[in-house]
């Protein structure tokens, strides 16, 4: 049996897709996102109040608050729109042996990123109209802390579906 058109030399010899789908793209407020939001106002908000005393002052010392102004509105407007942006251009594959996550954003290069599914993955299932099956965790670590990232398919329509086959899948393996 041949591999689908596209995935010629990514897939396994046997390996067969069982779902494909994409995330919902529509805007979501989550806690984190309306915090982000709000200390992205006031950041702004201040910023814009010393840019305004600054004026007054003459000259265009002034001008050193846009850039204060300018990280204050981006992390405002990026807590909102950046998830539904980078939901906008992902594609979701689940095979019987791994899960596939595509992204082709418009300024960054594409990307196909495949984690294995085991009788050990963890699976993390959030229901809902728009349901979440979360697969691996990512750890990120910077020079003091580290924090843990969900991976998995995020809002997808057909999710209780795909967390049955996820199951099937593991069972399987065991």
């Amino acid at each position: 049996m041949t591999a689908p058109a596209g995935w010629e030399g990514i897939l396994d010899t046997g390996e067969k897709i069982l779902w494909q789908g994409r995330p919902d793209a529509k805007i979501v407020f989550r806690p984190a996102n309306i915090a982000t939001f709000l200390f992205g106002l006031v950041f702004a908000g201040f910023a814009l109040f010393w840019m305004i005393m600054a004026s007054a002052a003459g000259g265009f010392f002034w001008a050193f608050g846009l850039i204060h102004f300018s990280v204050g509105l981006g992390l405002s407007f990026g807590a909102i729109f950046w998830g539904v942006f980078v939901r906008r251009y992902t594609w979701y594959t689940l095979t019987d042996r791994r899960a596939f996550i595509a992204t082709d954003m418009p300024i960054s290069r594409r990307s196909l990123k495949s984690y294995p599914i085991t009788g050990d993955t963890v699976l993390d299932f959030a229901p809902g109209n728009l349901a979440s099956v979360w697969f691996y965790e990512e750890v990120r670590r910077n020079k003091n802390t580290s924090t843990r990232k969900k991976i998995g398919f995020e809002r997808i329509t057909d999710g209780e579906e795909v967390y049955r086959m996820f199951r099937n899948i593991q069972e399987q393996q065991r």
